[in-house]
């Protein structure tokens, strides 16, 4: 149902905030490390053409991730990206709230490894007393057993760069076009536009 939330969001910020990429880093995982290469395709490949050496597979370039510790550590490791940038890249903070389509779920270090898809609401990344806020449209949070947490949005940005009068004027919009809607797909994006900017509301006055 939030396939357009992006578009919703991206009407009601107050203005561009594209700022340059942080280099990427692989998703952290609670499984070991593979092995460089993988011994059974060498080994067959090696019956096939014994005079060639073997391609690489994804395994060669694969890097070593964390181990499971064992103690929780004192910190959660959060990874933070958009399509087009990187906007938290392997931070320790203490706590990050998000907004999972369960409910709001808090993450602290130590959380069960768990898969959860996001919908429109407030993400929040807690570090001592500096509480930062989010407005996410949608996506996925990968939260590993190592105490990594890794969130994907499609579309985010603070909430203090939000214009509280264009979120206002959007809800009304699509609220008279939820109300007027003749066909199935008009009211499915009409509602569609009004969830997105009922969440941005209550994330304001949140």
């Amino acid at each position: 149902m939030y396939r357009q939330a992006s578009r919703f969001l991206i009407r009601s910020l107050g203005g561009s905030r594209r700022r340059t990429a942080a280099a990427p880093r692989a998703f952290s995982t609670d499984v070991l490390a593979a092995p460089a290469e993988d011994a059974a395709f060498v080994e067959a490949w090696k019956k096939v053409a014994p005079n060639m050496e073997p391609p690489k597979t994804p395994l060669a370039f694969m890097k070593p991730r964390p181990p499971t510790p064992s103690s929780i550590p004192s910190k959660l490791t959060l990874n933070f990206v958009l399509p087009y940038q990187s906007e938290i890249s392997n931070k320790e903070v203490d706590m990050v709230i998000i907004p999972a389509t369960t409910g709001q779920m808090g993450v602290l270090p130590g959380h069960v490894a768990t898969i959860a898809e996001l919908k429109p609401g407030l993400l929040t990344v807690h570090e001592g007393s500096e509480v930062t806020k989010y407005f996410v449209s949608s996506g996925f949070a990968f939260i590993h057993a190592n105490s990594f947490a890794d969130i994907v949005a499609v579309e985010a940005v603070p909430v203090d760069h939000i214009d509280p009068s264009l979120v206002q004027k959007g809800l009304a919009d699509f609220t008279q076009k939820l109300s007027s809607a003749s066909t199935d797909l008009e009211k499915a994006e009409a509602q569609i536009g009004v969830d997105i900017h009922s969440a941005l509301n209550a994330a304001l006055s949140g």
